[in-house]
């Protein structure tokens, strides 16, 4: 019995908002502003002695301790689980923990405003968001991991006004209808023939 695969086509506004070159200028003020954001972030970090340097996992340690407080009590904010995890696993390694923590949000940052590898940078800045909700930190959170959700979506287009434009193309990622040359974009050009 021969298998088959089913496709499912994507639909056109998904297309429109998140695969289209009417977007890019959307999703380039979006990934420029969320880029800003974390990499603000990541310099105060990173120039930070309780972060980086001598004191290194200073302020991570306290930050930790604090979400493992929420924790505890009549009602906590923190899950029992990710409690486990800060006490066993990230407190432990704190300093290691602040190093990457500083330097994540940096690189995310600086990624983001490049438009270099947009997608990938935006995942690893929402997992960073994640990670801190469930620490039990709101702050920008919510909003910052909503706007990484959308650029993961709009990989194809999000940094095209970036190095993506080149990068992914080297990756061997569709260029759709950025590419004249493309199937896609012959597809969508007007015949010139009668």
């Amino acid at each position: 019995m021969a298998r088959s695969t089913t496709f499912y086509p994507e639909p056109q506004i998904s297309k429109f908002l998140f695969a289209s070159k009417w977007m890019a200028p959307v999703w380039t003020v979006v990934r420029v502003y969320l880029g800003w954001l974390w990499l603000s972030a990541g310099w105060g970090k990173v120039t930070n002695p309780a972060w980086v340097g001598s004191n290194a996992g200073t302020a991570i340690r306290g930050y930790l301790q604090g979400a493992l407080g929420r924790a505890q009590g009549d009602a906590p904010t923190v899950t029992a689980w990710y409690g486990w995890m800060i006490e066993h696993i990230f407190l432990p390694i704190a300093p290691l923990m602040s190093y990457l923590v500083a330097f994540g949000e940096l690189l995310v940052g600086v990624a983001l405003i490049l438009g270099f590898l947009t997608g990938a940078a935006a995942f690893f800045g929402g997992l960073m968001n994640v990670a801190f909700m469930f620490a039990g930190t709101l702050s920008s959170n919510p909003l910052m991991f909503i706007l990484a959700t959308w650029l993961v979506l709009a990989w194809r287009v999000a940094g095209y006004y970036g190095l993506d434009r080149w990068v992914l193309p080297l990756l061997g990622a569709p260029r759709g209808d950025f590419d004249l040359s493309s199937p896609a974009a012959t597809e969508a050009r007007p015949s010139t023939t009668h």
